[in-house]
């Protein structure tokens, strides 16, 4: 399986953080509209996730990462779909599904590192960051590369979240 190095940080202002990116970045920023259906799963650090772009066009994304604040390591495996509304209902009659996001995202690419800033239904202003690692790569040098890249983009450590969207989203809706 694929990997990268995480984060995700709640922030003031994608503006704000757009300006600070578009000077650190190769390519973009690309505007990418995403409705993310997640199903559920037996382990805990586990994610499935359809992600549709247009009605043929889709992603079923499998990840696994540790739910924690900061820089972690995540594993997974994209699959294209071309028929995304058949495989949600096949998926949900077996699986259930856990909750769906629906987000805006404006994607830079830096180097190895995407940087995600993320208008979310619901929740708000997000940045991720995603730094590819080679593979065999120790995942100690992309933590090194998104703690660097946090501070270039004026994000703390007490701004980082833990979990995904759709965990953030379900807690929000039972408080």
């Amino acid at each position: 399986m694929a990997r990268n190095v995480e984060i995700k940080a709640c922030i003031d202002s994608i503006e704000r953080v757009a300006a600070i990116a578009t000077t650190l970045a190769d390519k973009g920023p690309v505007e990418i509209a995403q409705d993310d259906t997640f199903f559920r799963c037996t382990g805990s650090s586990d994610r499935l996730k359809l992600r549709t772009f247009a009605p043929d066009r889709a992603e079923l994304i499998f990840y696994r990462r540790a739910d924690s604040t900061g820089p972690k390591e995540s594993f997974y495996l994209i699959t294209p779909c071309a028929t995304p509304d058949v495989l949600r209902e096949s998926l949900t009659l077996a699986w259930g599904q856990a909750g769906r996001v629906r987000k805006q995202r404006r994607l830079f690419l830096a180097g190895r590192t995407r940087i995600h800033l993320d208008r979310v239904e619901g929740l708000g202003e997000f940045l991720e960051l995603e730094v590819v690692l080679a593979e065999g790569e120790p995942a100690e040098a992309g933590i090194a590369e998104a703690h660097a890249l946090m501070a270039q983009l004026g994000v703390g450590a007490d701004q980082l979240v833990q979990g995904a969207y759709v965990d953030l989203l379900n807690a929000s809706r039972r408080t």
